[in-house]
């Protein structure tokens, strides 16, 4: 039986992925609290970055800014490097949110790197594009 925070989790990266704030706003709490209650700081984590993903979709980017650098701090204090690849992506979604393409551009030249350290070509491609887009 899967446990509740894997469920949880799943969820919020799920929506994350899916841009979908109904489901981050439902799940992000939950997963939020049970991370704090049990000291998972993985969780914690993926949680302040769905809410942050949230945040940006109803256009409170400072808050987002918050959450993100929260679960940067958290994923590298773990070396969940390819977690900070993907956080590093959601920071250049927020900079482009806030219309500052040269961040944008830093944040997607970052998550490159660190996919490609990782053999990750599917999310190196995608920050490719990303980069490509900004060009």
């Amino acid at each position: 039986m899967a446990h509740e925070h894997a469920v949880c989790m799943m969820l919020v990266d799920g929506a994350a992925g899916a841009r979908d704030e109904k489901v981050l706003r439902r799940y992000a709490p939950r997963l939020e609290k049970l991370a704090r209650r049990d000291d998972h700081r993985l969780c914690l984590a993926i949680a302040h970055r769905g809410w942050a993903v949230a945040h940006r979709l109803a256009g409170e980017n400072a808050e987002a800014g918050e959450r993100l650098s929260k679960a940067r701090e958290l994923f590298q204090a773990l070396e969940a490097r390819w977690q900070v690849g993907r956080t590093l992506y959601e920071m250049a979604e927020l900079d482009l949110a806030r219309s500052d393409s040269a961040a944008a551009f830093g944040h997607f030249g970052l998550a490159l790197a660190a996919f490609e350290a990782l053999g990750a070509a599917p999310d190196a491609e995608r920050m490719k594009r990303a980069l490509a887009d900004i060009s």
